[in-house]
């Protein structure tokens, strides 16, 4: 019963609308590293890396919310550079050693 809910969940245009806003939030997240290298002014600079950090927070969030908590949780752990050079198994014995504490 419950696989089949996912099923139906990742099958509706909330899911899909989810992912679309989180992949788009990923993206407006390169903004804040390429413009302290273009050639405008320093207040530019800042409105454009506020805004564009605000942005991407706000179109991450409604995304989780519309795909699911699952399904953000798991594209945080794919992005978070913690994570980049850890194997599948490493990560499995670091989260059965935490629990266990």
């Amino acid at each position: 019963m419950d696989e089949e809910k996912q099923q139906k969940k990742k099958g509706s245009i909330f899911y899909r609308i989810g992912i679309t806003l989180i992949t788009i939030s990923l993206f407006i997240w390169i903004i804040p590293i390429v413009v302290p290298f273009l050639s405008i002014s320093g207040g530019l600079k800042a409105s454009l890396i506020g805004g564009a950090v605000l942005i991407a927070e706000i179109l991450f969030w409604v995304g989780a919310v519309l795909a699911g908590k699952e399904v953000a949780t798991r594209i945080r752990g794919y992005v978070n550079p913690k994570n980049w050079r850890r194997r599948k198994g490493e990560e499995h014995e670091n989260e059965t050693f935490n629990n266990k504490n």
